[in-house]
């Protein structure tokens, strides 16, 4: 079995790698782009393809830190994903990724919308529409998981001392 468990944290560890190299690249478009920008000048077009860049880098953001909680969680602290506590903790920093990301393309997309085309504007306000039934889902979950952890308060001694392992 403990080969087993090795075998899943080997491929976990591949996957956040490939994440992190996804995020790399992301960032190297997102700097030719911003480069592109200064070279076409100070106008609105540039303004566009530099706030298209900041969500190429809202994506880039996004994958580093899959990358980073993959490692965390599941290389370096090899956690249960089974107690409340670190349900809450991993899901509250997908849920953190997730809305930043969703936020920073509504923005992008409402951006472009109202220079391009208007009529776009309500699917472009679609983004952030999400963010805020995300976050309203977010609280009630935080709100109604703190029972279940008051339940089990060692959980939540164990996931804390769990974080000294990455200092």
């Amino acid at each position: 079995m403990k080969i087993i468990l090795r075998l899943f944290s080997a491929v976990h560890g591949v996957m956040a790698l490939l994440f992190a190299a996804a995020a790399l690249m992301l960032i190297a478009v997102a700097a030719r782009l911003g480069f592109s920008a200064f070279q076409d000048g100070f106008g609105v077009a540039g303004a566009q393809v530099l706030i298209e860049a900041i969500g190429i880098l809202a994506a880039a953001v996004v994958a580093l830190q899959i990358a980073e909680t993959i490692i965390e969680e599941e290389v370096v602290r090899d956690a249960d994903i089974s107690a409340p506590t670190r349900v809450r903790r991993y899901l509250s920093r997908f849920f953190v990724v997730l809305v930043v990301s969703l936020a920073i393309e509504g923005l992008v997309a409402t951006f472009h919308a109202v220079h391009e085309d208007l009529q776009q504007l309500l699917y472009a306000g679609s983004p952030l529409v999400a963010v805020g039934i995300l976050l309203a889902a977010w609280g009630v979950f935080i709100y109604l998981n703190r029972f279940a952890e008051e339940l089990e308060p060692d959980a939540m001694a164990e996931a804390k001392s769990e974080d000294q392992k990455l200092q």
